[in-house]
């Protein structure tokens, strides 16, 4: 009992964080939101701390698949230095909580997408190394019509602990995740409109720029903290 309690605690820490994000991307000057990043709270950041990277994505979603393909796995391989990524599986799907407590999902692509995004929300809470915790959603994204066949697959070929996640996803738990994923993609603002929808430091500022070239506007968010890195040069 202990142990679930001190679990709901760090949920509700991470949702805080994701929220107080959102809030200052809602927040900011309007130049700020059309691209000046010499503006707003990117400048509050330090010069040399990572780009906070939140994904908001969904497992079966083809545009989410192309963007952490070919979008995030190679700004992270050129530039890790710069980026701190955080996974938030759920994308356009609603959440209601039945007369008896349990959670009821409904996805954009369906029942096996709910169950591709609970498999996802278990292995992001599970596995923090940044760099198997990456490989691992790519591997899983790109073939996730047997959610957890891709699970079992990607665990073996990238050395990740399968019991415990297994665990997550056959017990409320990993419905309990999917649900704080849910409220911080409700919470976001402008609301969701295209998956995935992608915010650097809490602010989303353009959606078809960073889409198109993450590495850019990483560099182009990190320039305006203070001189840019060589790797962006």
């Amino acid at each position: 009992m202990f142990q679930k309690r001190q679990l709901r605690l760090i949920y509700l820490v991470i949702l805080i964080i994701v929220l107080v994000l959102i809030y200052k991307s809602f927040t900011m000057p309007k130049a700020a939101e059309d691209g000046d990043l010499a503006s707003g709270d990117t400048m509050l950041q330090p010069s040399g701390a990572p780009v906070q990277v939140f994904v908001f994505y969904e497992t079966l979603c083809p545009d989410s698949k192309n963007f952490v393909l070919r979008q995030l796995v190679p700004a992270f391989e050129r530039a890790q230095e710069l980026m701190k990524i955080e996974f938030i599986p759920y994308g356009k799907a609603t959440t209601r909580t039945k007369a008896d407590g349990s959670l009821l999902f409904d996805c954009q692509h369906g029942p096996i997408e709910c169950e591709g995004n609970i498999i996802h929300a278990c292995v992001v809470e599970a596995v923090h190394d940044p760099h198997k915790q990456l490989a691992m959603v790519a591997c899983m994204i790109r073939d996730n019509l047997i959610p957890r066949d891709a699970f079992i697959g990607c665990a073996k070929q990238h050395g990740v602990e399968i019991e415990s996640i297994q665990k997550c996803y056959d017990s409320p738990h990993g419905e309990e995740l999917l649900k704080i994923h849910g409220e911080a993609t409700h919470a976001l603002r402008p609301a969701v409109s295209f998956i995935p929808t992608v915010t650097l430091d809490g602010a989303q500022n353009d959606q078809k720029a960073i889409l198109k070239d993450l590495f850019g506007s990483v560099c182009q968010v990190v320039a305006g903290r203070g001189p840019k890195p060589d790797v962006c040069k």
